[in-house]
């Protein structure tokens, strides 16, 4: 699966890596920032992805299209497209970008708007990343684990960095009878629910 990443696709991840340092360093505002994942949580996702049951793949807070790359690698070994959800419009300029630039348009499509509101059309999710606002994670975790297939996975984001805003979120998760969780030390922390 790794060898489907292009040179293209490197370069552009590189730029998206060293965007993302300099914005932190610079102290870009979190409103812009793209705050993106390390490069080895997007390895570990597009295994995760790649291993789920059948079903839809979604990503909620697509940012500038870094970790839609590393998932669109699962996506082509299973001959699916990723369904990726963004709501800044600075964040889906760069995301549109990338995409286009990586040459991944039809492997990712991208869905511009407020993910409360989009991912109730969905259905039979297989495989969902969470990476948005993190004020927004419980309601999104309370619309995505009824959507998920049996075995299906839901993995949020920063369940390590950001634990004292996701405090209620994980305790939920880790005593929801729906679901098997774990929190991976992976990157930011990496929770991991597992539909039952």
């Amino acid at each position: 699966m790794f060898e489907k990443i292009t040179d293209r696709m490197k370069e552009l991840m590189a730029e998206l890596e060293e965007m993302d340092a300099r914005e932190r360093k610079d102290g870009t505002s979190l409103l812009r920032r793209l705050r993106q994942i390390p490069p080895e949580t997007g390895r570990f996702l597009a295994i995760l992805a790649a291993n789920s049951p059948e079903g839809e793949f979604v990503e909620i807070g697509t940012s500038g299209g870094y970790s839609a790359m590393w998932l669109s690698l699962a996506c082509m070994e299973r001959g699916i497209r990723l369904k990726t959800i963004e709501i800044m419009e600075g964040k889906i300029a760069v995301a549109k970008e990338t995409l286009k630039k990586a040459d991944l348009e039809e492997a990712v499509e991208l869905f511009e708007g407020d993910a409360l509101e989009i991912v109730q059309g969905f259905d039979d999710i297989a495989f969902c990343f969470l990476d948005a606002e993190k004020e927004l994670y419980e309601q999104c975790y309370d619309l995505v684990i009824p959507k998920l297939v049996q075995g299906g996975l839901l993995v949020a984001d920063n369940a390590i960095s950001h634990v004292g805003i996701l405090k209620s979120m994980i305790e939920k998760a880790m005593s929801d009878p729906l679901v098997d969780s774990i929190v991976v030390p992976m990157g930011s922390g990496e929770l991991i629910c597992r539909k039952k």
